[in-house]
């Protein structure tokens, strides 16, 4: 007899939580601590001054992100158990309504009737819930939230995303730094989208192309903000 050799899949759905949260979190690092860099550097020459407020906006930014991501993927969380926690008391109130719903979840799917039924009875008494929180509700192992995963993916994303302009103060001669940062951190974020591409299975032009044009547009508002504060204060 010959059997059925099954061979394993790495889908890259299931990436999609933390690749988000770390591709966003370091982005955000690079464009936001290079914009208030290069904003304050065109408004003053010291050293130091563009250091401290490199400084405070890694770790300002880095628990913002923390925060945000926290309380974002929180409610989402919320959500789904309040849904989850809906869909198990109609289980337990009317079995037979939920069964002959999931079949016809099924047959929209494109199952004739009786196979529908069939495929919801087996499948509802290995696990009920999770036979409805899947193909009802959408909520499965690989979609559901998780807060602290996204936060702390977030926080340090960010924090190593900032470091990459601030190490570039601290190589940079004093009369180029702007242009050194600029440079050096629209090159950061060009490899930080090539990467995200990479491991979303996504092509990378795109996305060295979208992350690099918003990156220089923030750094030139701040830039020119900084030029005028800087010659009016």
């Amino acid at each position: 007899m010959t059997r059925l050799r099954l061979h394993p899949e790495r889908h890259l759905v299931a990436r999609i939580g933390w690749l988000r949260a770390a591709v966003l979190g370091a982005n955000d690092g690079i464009v936001s601590t290079a914009s208030l860099i290069v904003g304050v550097a065109a408004a003053t020459p010291m050293q130091s001054d563009i250091m401290l407020a490199g400084v405070a906006g890694l770790v300002a930014g880095a628990m913002s992100m923390a925060a945000g991501e926290y309380v974002s993927v929180s409610s989402q969380s919320d959500t789904e158990q309040a849904d989850l926690s809906r869909e198990r008391s109609e289980l337990s109130e009317d079995i037979a309504f939920e069964h002959d719903e999931l079949a016809a979840i099924y047959v929209e799917r494109g199952l004739d009737r009786e196979l529908a039924r069939k495929v919801a009875e087996q499948l509802m008494a290995k696990d009920a819930l999770a036979a409805h929180a899947r193909d009802e509700l959408g909520i499965s192992e690989i979609t559901a939230a998780r807060p602290v995963q996204a936060a702390l993916t977030s926080a340090a994303t960010f924090a190593v995303g900032a470091a990459l302009p601030l190490l570039t103060v601290v190589l940079s001669p004093a009369g180029v730094l702007i242009p050194m940062v600029a440079l050096a951190s629209l090159g950061f974020l060009a490899l930080l989208g090539a990467v995200g591409a990479k491991a979303g299975g996504a092509g990378a032009a795109k996305a060295m192309i979208r992350v690099t044009f918003w990156g220089a547009l923030a750094m030139a508002l701040t830039a020119g903000i900084g030029a005028i504060f800087g010659t009016v204060v």
